[in-house]
């Protein structure tokens, strides 16, 4: 029963996806880091990000400079020191280092402030250019949208069906109507409904190409077709005209055979059979 359920499943998923191809696919992609440095609240955010890890970077480099005056400072004394205080001080430079090393595995390791501040901060903004991404893959029908940022890798992707600007200018609405009036909400709709349009527009500009490049297309090979046929029938007739000539030729030297006509020999030329006989100078009188 169980491999009975199984492969009505895969049978219904075959014919969905033959039904999406017969249809023809539509498949957009977005670049999740473009977006994210063009989105103004996680730019800002991140900026302040930037700032603590340069302010952390500050504190390794000045940390790694006080251990290399210590090292530099025991390798200059170390012929006026007793062993007792060259391990003493041998071991202080081993603990200042161990704590660097474990200050910096907590600023910037893997699990580290930097990374787990990063996710929190990326983790709203992705919610929402996910939540957007199905909200326009749901109104201009998109059947797949991908990531070109992630490790999806993407050989050759077309600029005409990239939604990141899109999905920008979709969160940058959301952001700003937090903070815009009932007045200034009204203008605000009234101008998104004409950047629909104007989207409406070229998307239809640009599935209308596609299909003229792929009636252009189709026409070329038809006329080639067409060509390649007409040259086909005229070597055919050219070939049958020659064939039936050289036939009757060989039908009439053997009629001509059988009646005992020779073939003509070739005639002369009419100056030469017309021109009248060259006349001999006179000679000269003799006084």
């Amino acid at each position: 029963m169980k491999k009975h359920l199984i492969l009505l499943i895969l049978f219904a998923f075959t014919c969905s996806i033959q039904a999406q191809v017969v249809r023809g696919l539509r498949i957009g992609y977005i670049d999740m880091e473009y977006i994210l440095q063009n989105v103004p609240d996680f730019t800002e955010a991140n900026n302040q990000l930037e700032q603590k890890a340069q302010k952390w970077k500050q504190e390794i480099s000045a940390k790694n400079n006080d251990i290399t005056k210590l090292k530099e400072s025991l390798k200059t004394e170390r012929v006026l020191l007793t062993k007792e205080l060259i391990e003493e001080r041998e071991e202080e430079i081993a603990f200042q280092e161990k704590e660097l090393m474990d200050y910096q595995e907590k600023r910037f390791g893997p699990n580290g402030d930097l990374m787990v501040q990063k996710a929190v901060l990326v983790k709203p903004t992705q919610d929402q250019v996910f939540t957007a991404v199905q909200d326009i893959a749901e109104q201009k029908r998109y059947d797949f949208v991908f990531d070109k940022s992630s490790d999806l890798t993407m050989i050759f992707a077309a600029k005409q069906f990239d939604i990141s600007e899109i999905i920008i200018r979709q969160l940058t609405r959301i952001s700003k109507r937090s903070q815009l009036s009932k007045s200034e909400l009204k203008e605000q709709a009234k101008k998104e409904y004409q950047e629909d349009v104007q989207d409406a527009n070229s998307d239809y500009a640009i599935r209308k190409k596609m299909l003229d490049d792929k009636k252009a297309a189709r026409d070329s090979i038809n006329d080639a077709r067409k060509v390649a046929r007409e040259k086909i029938i005229a070597d055919r007739k050219a070939a049958a005209d020659a064939k039936r000539e050289a036939a009757a030729a060989k039908r009439q030297a053997i009629i001509d055979k059988r009646n005992g006509v020779t073939p003509s020999s070739p005639a002369t030329k009419p100056e030469d059979a017309t021109s009248p006989e060259k006349e001999t100078d006179p000679k000269p009188t003799t006084k």
